[in-house]
């Protein structure tokens, strides 16, 4: 039986909700998949670090109190060593979920490049990179013969860019468009039913949807880094986050949602992507009023969604989650399947 050994860098709520996974369905996992998964390094700001090439024990971990740290234990040090571990652990995929800054991407595209430049897969669920480095990190990636994933980079697990790129071949995407922050929508949503701007953030901070500081999602930077990645893995593009015009929902006044509505439209922070008339791409992330008839107009709530505008199926919608442990967690284990997937046929067409 194949087995992947996996080094968790970062072990917050999706990390740990992946190490959940392997955890309470690995039987379950390895029949499905016809691989076994087993983690073998951790590292987290808090817990410090933790390398067992035999596979770690994830029921003790579980168990570590607030307080405890892998300091002591076989492999542990009380300090996060994350440049360390991804050189040096076993693992043959590395699984990157830190916190990153998303004007330069790091520490993610360090991490990132220390583990492909090792030897080792890469899944992560950070925008920074894909958005910031992807081109460089690809080209790494293949020149080491490795594999870089990053599913949950864009709509957490609902898996846009494995639609795009698997379910829509043989269509020409000309253009591509989507609620791809459920905060700023969320927040919209409330607005029409007649909150404040600082209401409604504070109520989606509340709710576990906002940040202690939403300006990111307020203001679109988020959605700026999405729609960098979405152009260039859909539609060959080669832009950065300079490249997109950029407006936030704070421009949207009580007064614009009234008069949206009395039009039978709702106001959305839509990232969008499209081909111009000479074959360059054009990005913009802003807030627009659709009328109810657009397949976006309804989504509703910390839910997003991504139209693609093809050549002989029209427009195709698809809508998810957008966020969430579990549901993020869950984007990291399809790229695992993914980089196993690639493995195998990298295999079948050396033999």
């Amino acid at each position: 039986m194949n087995r992947h050994d996996i080094a968790l860098i970062g072990f917050g709520g999706v990390n740990r909700a992946l190490a959940q996974i392997i955890h309470e369905r690995a039987d379950e996992l390895t029949d499905q998949l016809g691989f076994a998964l087993r983690v073998v390094a951790i590292t987290d700001l808090r817990l410090g670090s933790l390398m067992q090439a035999d596979g770690i024990d994830l029921g003790e971990v579980f168990a570590m109190s607030p307080m405890d740290t892998f300091a002591g234990r076989p492999g542990g040090a009380a300090v996060p060593q994350n440049d360390f571990v991804i050189r040096n652990t076993t693992a043959d995929i590395v699984v990157e979920a830190t916190f990153t800054n998303p004007l330069d991407g790091e520490p993610a595209v360090s991490h990132v490049r220390a583990a492909i430049e090792s030897g080792k897969s890469v899944a992560t669920t950070n925008k920074g990179p894909v958005a910031l480095a992807g081109t460089e990190l690809n080209r790494l990636a293949a020149a080491h013969g490795v594999t870089f994933e990053y599913e949950g980079s864009v709509v957490s697990g609902t898996p846009i860019l494995r639609f795009a790129g698997e379910t829509l071949k043989g269509l020409r995407v000309n253009g591509v468009q989507g609620i791809l922050n459920g905060t700023s929508n969320y927040v919209l949503g409330q607005m029409e039913s007649g909150m404040t701007l600082d209401d409604a953030v504070a109520e989606a901070q509340a709710l576990g949807y906002a940040e202690a500081d939403p300006t990111a999602d307020i203001e679109g930077s988020d959605v700026q880094l999405k729609i960098v990645i979405l152009a260039n893995e859909i539609l060959g593009a080669q832009i950065t986050t300079a490249d997109v015009e950029r407006r936030g929902i704070s421009e949207v006044s009580a007064a614009d949602i009234i008069d949206a509505a009395a039009r039978g439209s709702r106001w959305k922070l839509i990232g969008s992507a499209s081909r111009d008339a000479d074959g360059n791409v054009v990005a913009t992330v802003e807030p627009v009023a659709l009328p109810s008839t657009h397949p976006l107009a309804s989504v509703s709530g910390p839910t997003n969604a991504v139209s693609f505008d093809t050549d002989l199926l029209g427009t195709v919608t698809v809508s998810g989650p957008g966020a969430g442990r579990m549901e993020t967690a869950y984007a990291l284990l399809s790229d695992i399947i993914a980089i196993d997937a690639h493995q195998r046929s990298m295999i079948g067409a050396s033999e």
